[in-house]
């Protein structure tokens, strides 16, 4: 392979990558001169720019001490204390038997998914699921079949037409899609799985823990289906202000998972400082009800606004994408918005599929309703 010539053909396409290097200021990103709003971040509750909440956490940190490494894998000396209590806090927020942490999101699902399926296993995954998902299928050992995106009709055809044929079937979906912003109807995904024995359901909440559902515990929580998610997935990434991810499932499910997870098996854990900072946070999380709902608020503005104008918008949370279409109208509308203060990037292929490339808002609850008044008049 010419590397080159890959790399020519992308810039020719429009669809050329590099590392943006970016300072932060609070909700404000620095770069090459010019103070941007940042409406490309995940920190959806505005923690990771909360000064006050940070600062109360380090005093902490000097007063206790902290682990700056785990030195080690969790089956063998890195298994902290932090970590076993993190799960059992997480296990109690979102109501499940147990839990497990990860060292990203990526991580999890690239290693749950191989684990818990053979040559014996059907996955159904939506079309539009993240790559990680779509990385730990291929890992796997299981036939895949990609069903039409939130076409829960077509689901439940697959689903019927294959029950005798596998051992299990296992529905992959995520709550909130990471480019449309759209919500999944998981108590209809639930109601399948309950209809057809040896269903599993497999749920990636990873943008909406911490901003939907009674205490911020997610989408199946707000739609009163947790019990029916098999595999319920967060990250800390994100609203959390954090770094790792975790799976929600059974006692026996999880430590199944210890015992066949091998990039579990053999990766340093999460240093123990990063997960009192996640326990910190997650204390905190439940009672973020104001900022929860000042965040439904002004993605609301932004969506009915976008609409108002004739621009179709599929998102219903704070992930609101501006359709462009071809790659290079999706920079050039980028260009043109972090010349007037807001910071927004393309969004190209593959990363999504072919002319759709966008603009994809992020919204947080550090940015002002003013603010966002602003940015609808620029839109």
């Amino acid at each position: 392979m010419d590397l080159g010539v890959v790399l020519d053909r992308l810039q020719s396409e429009g669809n050329l990558r590099t590392l943006p290097q970016a300072g932060h200021e609070g909700k404000f990103v620095l770069q090459s001169g010019r103070k941007m709003l940042n409406l490309s971040s995940n920190d959806y509750l505005g923690i990771a720019s909360d000064k006050l909440f940070i600062s109360e956490f380090l005093e902490g940190l000097v007063r206790d001490g902290a682990v700056f490494t785990s030195s080690s894998s969790r089956l063998l000396t890195g298994n902290s204390g932090e970590a076993v209590l993190l799960e059992s806090e997480l296990a109690r927020w979102t109501g499940k038997e147990d839990a497990l942490v990860f060292s990203s999101g990526y991580h999890m699902n690239v290693e749950i998914l191989p684990a818990i399926s053979d040559s014996t296993t059907l996955i159904l995954a939506d079309k539009l699921v993240h790559a990680s998902l779509i990385d730990g299928i291929r890992l796997s050992q299981a036939k895949c079949i990609r069903y039409r995106h939130q076409d829960l009709g077509q689901l439940e055809r697959l689903v019927a037409g294959n029950v005798s044929r596998y051992t299990t079937i296992i529905i992959v979906t995520e709550s909130i899609f990471s480019m449309d912003g759209d919500v999944t109807d998981i108590a209809a995904l639930a109601d399948i799985r309950k209809r057809y024995p040896g269903t599993v359901l497999y749920v990636d909440e990873a943008h909406a823990v911490g901003v939907r559902g009674d205490g911020g515990a997610g989408v199946a929580r707000e739609q009163n289906c947790t019990d029916d998610v098999d595999f319920l997935c967060g990250t800390f990434g994100k609203a959390m202000a954090s770094i790792g991810a975790f799976v929600s499932c059974s006692r026996v499910a999880k430590n199944f998972l210890v015992n066949r997870m091998r990039p579990l098996i053999y990766t340093t854990a999460l240093p123990p400082v990063n997960i009192k900072w996640t326990r910190r946070v997650l204390s905190e999380i439940p009672y973020m009800d104001e900022r929860r709902r000042y965040l439904a608020h002004i993605s609301g503005k932004v969506r009915n606004a976008l609409e108002a104008i004739g621009r179709k918008c599929p998102s219903g949370s704070n992930i609101i994408p501006v359709m462009a279409g071809d790659s290079f109208t999706a920079v050039s509308l980028a260009s043109s918005m972090q010349d007037a203060g807001y910071y927004l990037l393309a969004i190209r292929p593959p990363t999504v599929p072919e002319g759709t490339a966008r603009l994809r808002i992020s919204l947080t609850a550090s940015v002002s309703d003013v603010e966002v008044d602003d940015l609808i008049s620029r839109l």
